[in-house]
């Protein structure tokens, strides 16, 4: 629990490994701390804890906590303020699902995730997990000044031990793909205000128009940037490199950030996964949607929602074995690129297949080449680059 009183440090409390790693720690920190008189505190960031301080009206006093984000917020902007802040989750939409279920099970009275929320209750339930889920944490905290530079010893300890470097060959088939028209960067615009204004933005569908956000106001000499995505671009640019890879003979894989990008690469993601399984959503999507199937969750959840029908199971079998070979996250247990949105973050999985090569796991648990997709052009030249690079010069000497 989060202590009354601002301690000179705050050591964070998160999630998982890390904390069973920095909770075991902290006693030594505050044992040499204590001994200079500085205290050291905690305050919780972890997910489960941001989840309680959301609802704190269903619940009763022993369960309620404060909401140690919103001070913590409040605090860097400070000069006195110290605040060792440790890896937490950056939650996609199945790891905030299942940490609510799990205190639920703990008796906690919270509601469930609204997958489509029709009534202004459900709406607001929506909006405040909402504000949880994807990398919540980092742009609070980063409001003050972060200082993320690695310790000498950690630098010296990482020179002497580096990373297994593959060798690059030149002619290797791993390369980036991405949308050659209809993404994010063809469809920018931009335009300076003359004048001060109000903004909203706006679906417009065949069948309507839907309000996304409205007053939204802005001061004169603003820059308002917008774009746009076209999702039938995206499907038929995922469709044509599906194929391709399958021709190629490489593995297929997708680089997201769906963490950070929390509102329009876990839609991204799901296309990927409609198109990955094409035939079984063409033949069972009414099937698939009575059962709750929201591809943006990933074929890890697909899966679930799906196991106890037959057919449905049979046929994503037979679309499975068609498909290209899958860059995997765990081979041993069968966990693909396309599991969980959240399970391939782009700058971790790029620069951990450049060092591999240009290698990534396959589903044999070989390595193999493969097709970095990422569908978005404003920042996959970069990526194109760097491997590039690497085909012609080889690995990096660390």
């Amino acid at each position: 629990m989060a202590d009354t009183t601002t301690p000179d440090i705050i050591y964070t409390k998160v999630d998982e490994a890390p904390e069973l790693a920095s909770a075991s720690f902290l006693p030594i920190i505050q044992a040499f701390a204590g001994a200079a008189g500085v205290t050291v505190g905690t305050r919780d960031i972890s997910l489960a804890g941001r989840i309680i301080a959301t609802f704190p009206e269903r619940l009763n006093e022993a369960q309620r906590q404060p909401d140690d984000l919103a001070e913590l917020g409040k605090l860097v902007k400070t000069p006195q303020a110290n605040v060792i802040k440790l890896p937490n989750i950056s939650a996609s939409v199945p790891q905030l699902v299942a940490a609510i279920r799990e205190l639920q099970q703990q008796g906690y009275d919270l509601p469930d995730y609204p997958e489509d929320p029709a009534t202004d209750a459900e709406k607001d339930v929506r909006a405040r997990y909402d504000a949880i889920k994807g990398s919540a944490v980092n742009p609070v905290l980063r409001e003050g000044n972060s200082d993320r530079r690695a310790a000498q010893p950690v630098k010296n300890y990482a020179m002497a031990n580096p990373h297994r470097m593959g060798d690059w060959s030149a002619t290797s088939k791993t390369r980036v793909a991405s949308m050659s028209g209809g993404d994010f960067r063809s469809n920018e615009v931009s335009v300076t205000l003359d004048r001060a204004a109000t903004a909203k933005i706006v679906l417009e569908t065949a069948d309507g128009e839907t309000v996304l956000k409205d007053g939204v106001s802005y001061p004169e000499g603003t820059v308002v940037d917008a774009t746009f995505m076209s999702a039938d671009a995206l499907d038929a640019f995922l469709a044509d490199e599906i194929e391709k890879t399958r021709a190629e003979g490489i593995l297929f894989s997708l680089h997201l950030k769906a963490t950070m990008m929390k509102v329009s690469d876990p839609i991204i993601f799901g296309h990927a996964v409609k198109q990955w399984l094409k035939p079984v959503f063409d033949k069972h999507g009414d099937r698939m949607a009575e059962l709750g199937v929201n591809p943006n969750s990933g074929l890890g959840d697909l899966l679930d929602s799906v196991k106890d029908e037959p057919e449905i199971m049979a046929d994503i079998e037979k679309v499975r074995a068609e498909r290209p070979p899958m860059y995997m996250v765990n081979s041993d247990k069968g966990i693909t690129n396309l599991h969980v949105p959240s399970d391939v973050i782009i700058d971790a999985s790029i620069p951990a297949l450049i060092r591999a090569g240009g290698k990534g796991w396959g589903p044999d648990g070989a390595e193999a080449d493969t097709v970095c997709v990422i569908p978005d052009n404003s920042y996959a030249p970069v990526y194109d680059e760097a491997i590039a690079f690497f085909k012609k010069n080889g690995k990096l000497n660390p």
